[in-house]
This record gives C-alpha cells, sequence and structure tokens, in this order.
C-alpha cells in the first residue's frame, strides 16, 4: 500500500509541478502578508498566559517535542504520513536553529499561509490549512508565549521525504487545491456556544487534520467533514452527529468528559487521541469543551443504510465463542463493560466505524488508555497476535462490530493479515 501511495503520489507531484506553473502564471503572488488586525501587548504577563493557553489548545506540543524525552518544543519528532516520515521543527527562541529571529508576521505567515521565515513552504503535516482560520491576536498570543521558553540550540532536518515529493514547490499546487486563506468567521445563524466550538474544531484545534476523510494527495473531503479517517495506524472515528458511528448518541457532558478524562461511560481514548487528550484537551476549560461538543453534534452523519451481519453465519458463530472465552471477562458478556475500566462495546460508536482499522489494532496489539490528572488510571488491554490467528481475529472483532445492536461491516482475514504486516512494519509506530 505505501509503494501505491508513493507511486500516486509521484503522479501527482508531477501534475502538480504543471499545476503550481498554472498557479504561477495565473497567480504571481505569494500569499499576501498577515492581514492588519488588533495585537495583544506581547509584554503583557496576561496575554503570555493566554498565549500558553492557545497553544495547548492547538495541540503544539505534540508534533514539536520528541518522544524520547526531548525539550519541549525543540522539535525533531517524527510524523508518519501516507507519503513519508516528516520531522517536527525546533519552535524554541533560539536564532539559529528556532524561530528566535523570527518577527510577529514570520510567525503569522506561517500558521495563516503555511510558508517559513525563509519563504520556504511548509507541509500541511503542520496544519496551517486549519490554523489560517485562527485571529491574529491568538496567533500573536502563542508566539508572545513561546518567546518566553528556554532557547534550546538543536538542529532539526525536516526534509526527510522520499524525492519527488521533497520538492516543496509542489505544494504550491496542493494549496491551489486544498487551501482557502481565511480567518473564521461567526455564522449568525447560531448562537456564541456554536460560533466558539465551530472556531476551535476549524481552528487552533484543528479536529479535521485527523477526523476527516482524506484525497489520495492529503487533502480534505469537504462533503465528509469529520466523518473518520485512518491515520498513523489507527482509525480517528466520525465525530459527527450521527447516531451510530458519531458521537450523535452522547450527551455534550459526555463529550466533556470524554474530552477532559479520556474515558466516559462508552468509550476510552488510547492511541494517538490518548495523547491529544492528555497533552490538549484535558487541560482546556468546561467552557470550550462544551462549546465543541455542540457545534460538532451538529454536523451531519453517515448514510445508514445496511444491516447487521446475521447472527447464524460461521464468522459470527466462532466470533461470539472468542469472545466468551477472552474478553467478556472485561467487557461483560452484554458488551457493557466496566465504567472508567473496560469500556463499552455495544452501542459504540468506535467499534461500529466503517473502517475496523483501531479495533484490529487493539485486539492484535492491546492499548492503554489514557491517563489525565481527573482519571489517573489508564487501564490497559493486553495483546493477542500471539493467541489468535487471522481469522480468528477478524471472527471476534466481526462479532463485537455486530453483537447487541451493533451493525457494522464484517471483517475478513485477508484484511486482518494486511493489517498485522502493516503494524509491525511501521516505522514510528505512535503509543
Amino acid at each position: 500500500m505505501r509503494k501505491l501511495l508513493l507511486g500516486a503520489a509521484a503522479v501527482a507531484c508531477l501534475g502538480a509541478g504543471a499545476l503550481a506553473a498554472a498557479y504561477v502564471v495565473t497567480d504571481p503572488k505569494l500569499p499576501s502578508g498577515p492581514q492588519a488586525e488588533s495585537h495583544g501587548d506581547a509584554q503583557s504577563f496576561s496575554e503570555v498566559e493566554y498565549g500558553r493557553t492557545m497553544l495547548t489548545i492547538a495541540d503544539c506540543a505534540a508534533c514539536h517535542t520528541a518522544k524520547d524525552g526531548g525539550e519541549p518544543f525543540a522539535g525533531g519528532r517524527a510524523i508518519e504520513t501516507p507519503f513519508g516520515v516528516i520531522v517536527s521543527s525546533n519552535i524554541t527562541p533560539d536564532r539559529e536553529t528556532g524561530i528566535g529571529s523570527w518577527t510577529d508576521d514570520d510567525f503569522a505567515d506561517a500558521l495563516w499561509h503555511g510558508f517559513g521565515k525563509d519563504g520556504h513552504q511548509i507541509y500541511p503535516a503542520m496544519p496551517y490549512p486549519y490554523y489560517t482560520h485562527m485571529t491574529r491576536r491568538d496567533v500573536d498570543a502563542i508566539h508572545a508565549y513561546l518567546k518566553t521558553l528556554k532557547p534550546v540550540h538543536k538542529e532539526v532536518v525536516s526534509d526527510t521525504l522520499p524525492f519527488p515529493l521533497n520538492i516543496r514547490l509542489g505544494m504550491r499546487a496542493w494549496n491551489l487545491l486544498y487551501f482557502r486563506d481565511a480567518r473564521f468567521a461567526p455564522d449568525p445563524a447560531h448562537d456564541d456556544v456554536y460560533n466558539r466550538g465551530a472556531y476551535l474544531v476549524t481552528g487552533p484545534e484543528h479536529c479535521g487534520a485527523c477526523h476527516t476523510p482524506k484525497t489520495i494527495l492529503g487533502g480534505d473531503e469537504t462533503a465528509k467533514l469529520y466523518q473518520g479517517n485512518v491515520i498513523q495506524g489507527w482509525t480517528a472515528p466520525n465525530i459527527t452527529g450521527d447516531q451510530r458511528r458519531g458521537i450523535g448518541s452522547w450527551s455534550v457532558e459526555d463529550v466533556v468528559e470524554y474530552l477532559k478524562t479520556g474515558h466516559n461511560r462508552q468509550a476510552a481514548s488510547s492511541g494517538p487521541m490518548a495523547e491529544e487528550v492528555g497533552l490538549s484537551s484535558s487541560r482546556m476549560g468546561d467552557d470550550e469543551l462544551r462549546a465543541i461538543a455542540v457545534y460538532l453534534k451538529a454536523q451531519p452523519g453517515q448514510d445508514d443504510a445496511g444491516a447487521p451481519v446475521p447472527a447464524g453465519t460461521p464468522a459470527m458463530q466462532a466470533g461470539a465463542a472468542i469472545y466468551a472465552d477472552s474478553c467478556a471477562s472485561c467487557h461483560r458478556g452484554d458488551g457493557s463493560g466496566v465504567r472508567g475500566l473496560f469500556p463499552t462495546l455495544a452501542g459504540a460508536p468506535v467499534v461500529q466505524q466503517l473502517d475496523p482499522t483501531s479495533l484490529i489494532r487493539v485486539v492484535l496489539q492491546g492499548a492503554r488508555s489514557a491517563a489525565t490528572p481527573s482519571a489517573p488510571t489508564g487501564a490497559a488491554m493486553p495483546s493477542y497476535d500471539w493467541r489468535l490467528d487471522d481469522a480468528q481475529v477478524a471472527a471476534v472483532v466481526t462479532y463485537i462490530r455486530n453483537a447487541w445492536g451493533n451493525q457494522a461491516p464484517a471483517v475478513e482475514a485477508g484484511a486482518v493479515a494486511k493489517s498485522r504486516r502493516a503494524f509491525a512494519e511501521q516505522a514510528h509506530p505512535v503509543e
């Protein structure tokens, strides 16, 4: 699959060169400079503290701090993308290797337009297509906070994509296709809470970066906003108001509890989402989390056409036996789980996603849920890859996805085998 993606990406990049030429011909100007808007006082303690809050909401630490005990925001973290690994940059105020020489306008140009201080195009692994919606005040506040950090002299080589994807000119064409330079505008048809949630989700929280399906070139499928995606070997689930696969069956307070603690009555966060909860949403205010919930629950879901896999099929019968033997002691025979420890499976959106990647992964490799200050016990599930073969994993996953009123496509043994190989080959797993 990786080779296919690289091949497709290479072809796309050649096409992108042609598009880039057209872009230069039709609009030779680089993205415009920061718009003149009100700035906060960068010397003000309250503004610096506000910047720390906005940096947390934007989850900058997740990418710009190396996982192996690296200095905060000094970069060097390998970020897996469908096109290869990109290494994050140093954003401490070191003048030689960080952003110490950057002005507020330089910083805003990076977050709003995806251009570095020297004019090079930044890859959208840094989510500028979302940060472009942020206000100038919020962007300046983040920069004000970063300038107060300890400078870390650390050279980072970020050009790690293979040829021809390392030709950054191609990103001009990508921008032409997928980037819209526009600040957030409230929708007058909705109240302040909804609009605050819309700002956070589409801007600093950049939820669509993980949860919106992507085209072959990595752009958002805008007709399917927040309807689920596969990223770094995990399913980023549907977070729309969809009753079966999204968060439509969750109350606003269920969403707040999940984002605050990593757990609620139906789910426990793991994988990349557990990291997001730990570094970002668990540190946000309840009013902001409530606004996010209100906005997301108002987003349209998916077509729920289809029927559950019949209980009498061989796969469902085998899956039921495996579940009773290996899963029921924690998740209970009726799939109700144990609140705060073992997630509910009956009616749970995460097990009914159209793509079963996360469920296969958790069965094969196990998982540990988020541990947060308000829920410090990160419960763990053991790995079953040594115990179950591909057909057995497929059977139990199919059973979980179609028992107790659940409904989702069956999983084939071939899909499990493919996932098993992909997980083993994953160069930089996200734990």
